[in-house]
């Protein structure tokens, strides 16, 4: 088998929003181990290399020449394990897993900037726990350390299609009020009250961005979840459970109303 890099991809956000009413649009990111980009590099045998329909040829260039690599000289590979706009975190996984394959070297910090610089916004998986930031999407930056959340089991799956990030869309709600009651249940472990507050967040951009008729709220109450989550922009929801305590017909009623790809996968914890 060939091998391939990969990188995991996230599911929604904790949070998002503005951070005040003028500031900048700042992230608290769901990984998601289950959710994944792979890139594997082929001899193109002589022929003008592929891109696969995943990758965009100006993004790929745009992101190469930030980095200040040459284009592979060989075709490239790509399996998403989500499609782009699902809120899954693909594009920039694949950017990454590409430089993963290609043995670029750089630093963290310059693939932020070389994934900013291709498409515009960025999510933080090039970053150790990415989880404990408050990130800048549209900066590549982390505003601010954040406690790690402890361990979550989640039940998810994708709400209707997928909605692309606009890198100059900024219509967020303001979450400048949620920092800081994150930040403290995180620090005292307390489950409860960090979905309560994931599913403000959702709940504000719902309401702001729609879609109209999404059913999560209820089914979190359904099914005794302590909250939920959402993609702030794009398709995936997931309902918030404490380790252990799923019920087993989660997935199926996740099913029965239309959620596609449904999954159950667990965050990593506070040691």
């Amino acid at each position: 088998m060939r091998p391939a890099h990969r990188v995991t991809g996230h599911f929604g956000e904790w949070l998002q929003g503005r951070l005040g009413s003028e500031g900048p649009v700042v992230l608290v990111t769901l990984p998601c181990e289950t959710l994944g980009a792979s890139i594997s590099l082929v001899r193109a045998n002589g022929r003008r290399p592929d891109l696969p329909t995943l990758l965009s040829p100006s993004v790929v260039d745009a992101f190469l020449q930030a980095l200040g690599a040459e284009p592979p000289r060989a075709d490239i590979e790509a399996i998403a394990d989500a499609r782009p706009g699902a809120g899954a975190g693909m594009s920039t996984a694949m950017l990454l897993a590409l430089a993963r394959a290609m043995g670029i070297g750089a630093s963290p910090e310059a693939l932020a900037n070389a994934c900013l610089e291709a498409e515009g916004a960025v999510d933080p998986l090039m970053m150790d726990r990415p989880e404990t930031l408050l990130w800048a999407s549209r900066e590549a930056r982390a505003v601010r350390s954040m406690p790690q959340p402890p361990a979550f089991a989640v039940v998810g799956g994708f709400l209707g299609h997928p909605i692309q990030t606009v890198p100059d869309d900024s219509r967020f709600a303001d979450i400048s009020d949620l920092v800081p009651n994150w930040i403290a249940a995180a620090e005292a472990g307390d489950r409860m009250e960090l979905a309560r507050i994931a599913t403000v967040s959702a709940e504000r951009t719902t309401a702001m961005r729609g879609p109209a008729e999404d059913r999560t709220a209820s089914l979190a109450q359904d099914l005794e979840a302590f909250g939920w989550c959402r993609a702030h922009t794009g398709s995936a929801r997931g309902l918030l459970f404490e380790p252990g305590k799923v019920p087993a017909e989660a997935e199926n009623r996740l099913r029965a109303e239309g959620y596609a790809d449904v999954l159950r996968f667990a965050t990593k914890g506070a040691a």
